[in-house]
């Protein structure tokens, strides 16, 4: 079984001490490492003041945690390539990919704050769902073939490449069929570099929906799961299952190609994991449920009602490994019993999470949890 850190850096209040925070973060990456965890993945928001989200750029981050590392994978969770020029993105992905010796995988989403959208890219505005969706394939299928091909062109909705009309011509770069015509126009072009790992990095995308969980498991991107409760959970391991199945056709695994955010603490008692990782992981509901709300946390058949209520207890049963070494243990066994998990995903760091207490936590999974999965 594979266990990767999640990690969304946040830290309301202390904004002037972002420094530490990311120096806090290499650590834990670093410690990680020597506790033999797969790979380590980082988020993407912009404009955070409220200090709910604060990592702007996960492949830059990913750059720094490649460099004090040496096996350890470096992935996103995810980012939001509807805000960035598919070009630069895929010179961005593909040069960490080089720096890292190939430790890349590419985690993507499609946004879902306005006022990050609508300041960085407001073609990929939210509210209209479709337009961000077609602008989200047409942004991968430029990745595919930037990566793909030595020369290539694209003419799409939202883009066109190379630009018509511009011409070359200089005697160190003579002009030739595989990227200019008679006169001389460029009518392809060359992404420098290309990922180091042959085929390109794994692809996966934080999904939630039926319709964007079919797509993702059509096109051969790996999954990324993180609320609904095992129950609620099942049918979307099982719809990623089937479609892939189609789409490869094999018979594809139950869990295959999928990975689960859980957001974990683990402390010498079931009482101390509370006291001191409550409020921190109550931070994080408070932030998303304002917009998502509470339907992603209903277990199988049940009603969202006006008498469920956010707070620590209504979350515990639902989706939360906190506790001893045991408790988490136990609750990691019956997703494997459930879904055949394979990949689970520890979100520790939670905004406003002391650093050692986060440490700490690591330390027991990685010590007295992990050893139980080999």
């Amino acid at each position: 079984m594979r266990f990767s850190v999640f990690h969304g850096l946040g830290a309301p209040g202390e904004l002037a001490d972002y420094n530490l925070h990311m120096k806090n973060a290499r650590e834990y990456a670093m410690r990680a490492e020597e506790l033999n965890f797969w790979s380590t993945w980082y988020t993407e928001h912009h404009f955070g003041h409220e200090g709910q989200e604060l990592t702007p750029n996960p492949i830059l981050m990913g750059t720094d945690i490649a460099a004090h590392t040496s096996t350890l994978r470096i992935g996103q969770a995810a980012s939001i390539v509807t805000f960035w020029h598919p070009l630069r993105l895929a010179e961005d992905y593909a040069l960490l990919d080089q720096l890292s010796d190939g430790r890349l995988e590419v985690g993507v989403g499609r946004g879902l704050y306005g006022r990050e959208a609508l300041n960085l890219n407001p073609v990929a505005d939210p509210r209209d769902q479709e337009q961000n969706r077609a602008l989200f394939a047409e942004v991968m299928e430029i990745l595919d073939k930037a990566w793909s091909n030595e020369f290539f062109s694209h003419k799409g909705r939202f883009f066109e490449f190379p630009a018509p009309g511009v011409k070359w011509s200089h005697p160190m770069s003579p002009a030739t069929p595989e990227f200019t015509n008679e006169d001389g126009e460029i009518t392809k072009m060359a992404v420098v570099p290309r990922p180091y790992q042959e085929g390109g990095p794994g692809i996966w995308q934080v999904i939630d929906s039926p319709r964007s969980i079919e797509s993702a498991a059509n096109d051969g991107i790996n999954a990324i799961f993180w609320m609904p409760p095992v129950s609620e959970l099942k049918g979307r391991f099982e719809l990623y299952r089937d479609k892939a199945s189609e789409a490869q056709g094999r018979d594809v695994p139950l869990g295959d190609g999928i990975a689960l955010v859980r957001d974990v603490y683990v402390a010498d008692t079931m009482e101390q994991a509370r006291e001191e990782f409550e409020e921190a992981v109550m931070n994080t509901y408070r932030w998303v449920t304002h917009w998502r709300g509470l339907g992603n946390l209903m277990e199988k058949g049940e009603e969202l009602t006006d008498e469920h209520t956010l707070d620590f207890d209504f979350l515990f049963e639902r989706n939360m490994l906190v506790g001893t070494p045991e408790y988490v243990t136990e609750k990691i066994q019956e997703l494997k019993d459930e879904v055949n998990l394979d990949h689970l995903m520890l979100w520790t760091t939670h905004p406003g999470l002391k650093h050692e207490h986060a440490m700490k936590s690591l330390n027991l999974f990685g010590e007295k949890v992990m050893p139980n999965f080999e």
